[in-house]
């Protein structure tokens, strides 16, 4: 009889990660200062390890590997996967299987599981961290077949499955990104006003933040332009440019470059407009949710999973078309007017406390994982 139940968590990035990412970050704070429920880690070499946890770290993929999966098909490329997986695996256990999105896996693993275990014994979790759907309509469904449960970013994103595939059997949750609500924060207007001084700019300016990767999709020549028109009819505005590794000749531009995950809340918390003009369907977007966090009126185009991180608009404004100039330069210079005329962020009162909050975020994944526990019994 089998009455142990193991749970193994398969990531491509090592973790925890060293780097700046929106999952890897969660993971880092679940596994790092939370009492997670993970027993091992199928994951890259490298990096430090997190206490409480076995790590099984994947050979690299070797020259038999690519031959075999140019005659026999791309899952032969993931037989280190299966490889850790098997040396996990012991007889009268039962094992929850929690992936972070790396789709190519599960087909494979699923596979691998029928033909050599009893499938029974094991549960796929799923957490799907983009918005539209994976997979064309046929092997999507090979996809679906294969998972016990899926997690989505969003309920949008959810409802993109149920509207593109006929058959949708698995077991679905929704659960938000989520990022450390002690750290992004709304400050009092004092210290707003020392942040500014430190960082050379007037407290009485209109400051305007994008942060983000330098990748077209995600529109900063769009707020660019967009600015432009807005600082010839308002001097008194900034436009602070995180994230990029090039200068920008622009009048009333600052750009910071690259900086720490750890700087990143003063940026937000100095600034009074956050703009999120991305050009293609976001999963979530979490630096819109930092920005939330931290007291900012947020401008966004209404792109996959965005419209949802803002309560449909309840939280922030957005643009139908995001793409046309002018809908920026018209909403920009409407929340120049608000904030002057209302001295106050008025959707501040409107968003919770605790909205995006990684406590509650770790306590949800440990409760899923727990639920999948025990429905082998």
């Amino acid at each position: 009889m089998l009455n142990t139940t193991k749970v193994i968590l398969i990531s491509k990035a090592h973790l925890p990660y060293d780097k700046i990412a929106s999952w890897t970050n969660m993971y880092n704070y679940l596994l790092e200062k939370k009492d997670h429920n993970f027993d091992y880690i199928i994951t890259k070499n490298g990096g430090k390890e997190a206490d409480n946890l076995v790590y099984k770290y994947l050979r690299e993929v070797n020259i038999v590997d690519k031959v075999k999966s140019k005659f026999y098909g791309k899952s032969k490329a993931y037989n280190n996967y299966i490889e850790a997986l098997d040396s996990i695996i012991e007889e009268g256990i039962q094992y929850v299987i929690h992936i972070v999105d790396h789709s190519g896996i599960v087909i494979p693993i699923d596979n691998h599981l029928r033909k050599k275990y009893h499938r029974k014994n094991f549960f796929i979790q799923y957490y799907y961290h983009g918005f539209s759907p994976l997979f064309n309509k046929f092997n999507g469904q090979k996809f679906l077949k294969a998972i016990n449960e899926m997690f989505f970013l969003t309920t949008d994103s959810y409802f993109q499955y149920l509207s593109y595939y006929e058959e949708c059997s698995f077991k679905a949750r929704v659960l938000n990104n989520a990022t450390d609500s002690e750290r992004f924060k709304r400050v009092s207007e004092e210290e707003k006003s020392r942040l500014r001084k430190n960082n050379n700019l007037d407290k009485d300016e209109i400051i305007y933040l994008w942060c983000s990767q330098d990748r077209e999709k995600k529109g900063l020549h769009i707020v660019l332009e967009a600015f432009k028109k807005v600082h010839i009819i308002n001097k008194k505005t900034k436009l602070i440019v995180v994230g990029l590794d090039r200068d920008i000749n622009q009048k009333g531009v600052i750009p910071v470059g690259r900086i720490p995950n750890n700087e990143l809340p003063m940026y937000y918390q100095m600034s009074d407009i956050y703009l999120f003009p991305s050009l293609w369907k976001e999963g979530f977007g979490i630096v819109l949710a930092e920005a939330l966090k931290c007291g900012c009126y947020c401008i966004a185009s209404a792109q996959g999973g965005i419209p949802e991180v803002l309560g449909g608009g309840k939280y922030g404004v957005l643009i139908n078309k995001p793409n046309m100039i002018d809908e920026w330069v018209n909403e920009m210079n409407e929340a120049i007017k608000i904030l002057k005329n209302n001295n106050v962020n008025p959707y501040l009162s409107e968003i919770p406390e605790k909205l995006y909050d990684l406590d509650l975020w770790s306590d949800k994944i440990k409760h899923f994982i727990s639920e999948a526990k025990s429905s082998f019994n």
